[in-house]
């Protein structure tokens, strides 16, 4: 039978209209975690850490990964150093964040006995496929307390962006075939050389190594700077920015993230530099004030609490302007008002509401 041409027309926009359902709600996305430093090490290597959180991808060990099912809130991956020689781990979201494994467990202040107590529970009920003599840490090295409470060393700047199922499955692949042992360096394979591994194989060729101002090392304000260039040129990426607050009582507040040459220019490597050398002290100085301190942290970044982690597995609309939902859902927070699912064909897609 032979439709005619007004009923072949009407078909056309109801296939059209089925795929771009399908397409909208196959939408997942990551984000970029820009870690501030902390402590003793922070202050002799102010770059801080990264990690990428994955709303799709969720750990079944920390060695091993797969598709989240329904409710599982992803799994955030890095690069360590001292995990029992494993070059990757993956952890749960919110015990990545809190040490706990649900959300109403999570405490709104710590001091260091509760840290170290919630942190020792998580490591025996759910670390020991990495070994019973897992190095803790000390003042110059991380080990598997890098893995659980990071909220409570530091505040974290989330930069999210759009994935794809496919994009999804493939880094799933890759990953769990890899040989995962350490090569960590923190020149040339450290953890924001890591993240730039993984975001060149969602964005290919766009995340490179730069001289200025980082002399040749990847550092995480550099690989997040990159993500926001590429973002703004390229608007389906759909990249929103949120904070989440570092929980007091712990640690004294973390610092903000640097390049390399706003860590030798602000910080008491200045003055020996600019004796040995001061040509190439004013070089970095230059390149400093040029290129060092682009903005990365948008004004009005909503910042998400422990209980508001929502947005971080909400899909952004493709075309939506970068760091736009940031700012309209800090204005809503500010007015006092809370989310809501979405009455949209997306059932993923939320909208914030006015309370009743």
């Amino acid at each position: 039978m032979r439709l005619d041409p007004g009923r072949r027309q009407i078909w056309a926009l109801i296939v059209l209209a089925f795929a771009f359902v399908n397409c909208v709600a196959a939408r997942g996305q990551a984000a970029l975690l820009m870690e501030e430093p902390y402590g003793f090490f922070g202050a002799l290597n102010p770059t801080g850490h990264t990690a990428i959180y994955f709303a799709r991808v969720c750990a079944e060990t920390p060695l091993k990964l797969r598709r989240c099912g329904p409710g599982e809130l992803g799994s955030v991956i890095s690069r360590y150093q001292g995990i029992a020689g494993y070059d990757w781990v993956a952890m749960p979201l919110v015990p990545y964040l809190y040490s706990v494994e649900s959300v109403p467990d999570v405490p709104s202040q710590v001091n260091r006995e509760k840290v170290l107590r919630l942190r020792e529970r998580y490591r025996e009920q759910h670390l020991g496929i990495l070994g019973d003599h897992l190095f803790a840490g000390n003042l110059v090295r991380g080990g598997w307390t890098q893995l659980v409470g990071v909220s409570y060393e530091r505040r974290i700047y989330v930069f999210r962006f759009n994935t794809t199922e496919a994009q999804d499955d493939a880094l799933i692949e890759r990953l769990n075939d890899s040989e995962n042992r350490s090569d960590f360096d923190l020149l040339y394979s450290n953890c924001a050389d890591f993240a730039r591994g993984i975001l060149n194989s969602y964005f290919p060729k766009t995340f490179r190594r730069s001289m200025f101002p980082d002399a040749g090392m990847t550092t995480p304000r550099q690989i997040t700077y990159k993500l926001d260039r590429f973002a703004k040129k390229h608007p389906d990426v759909g990249l929103d920015v949120f904070e989440i607050p570092q929980i007091p009582g712990y640690r004294r507040p973390s610092r903000r993230n640097k390049s390399v040459a706003g860590s030798l220019v602000t910080t008491a490597y200045a003055v020996p530099l600019a004796i040995i050398n001061p040509y190439r002290a004013g070089g970095i100085f230059v390149d400093y004030l040029v290129r060092g301190r682009y903005r990365l942290v948008p004004k009005n970044t909503v910042v998400l609490a422990p209980d508001r982690l929502d947005p971080l597995t909400w899909p952004v609309e493709v075309g939506e302007n970068p760091g736009g939902a940031g700012v309209r859902l800090g204005a809503a927070l500010q007015a006092g008002n809370r989310f809501s699912p979405a009455a949209d064909a997306s059932p993923g897609l939320k909208e914030i509401v006015n309370p009743k």
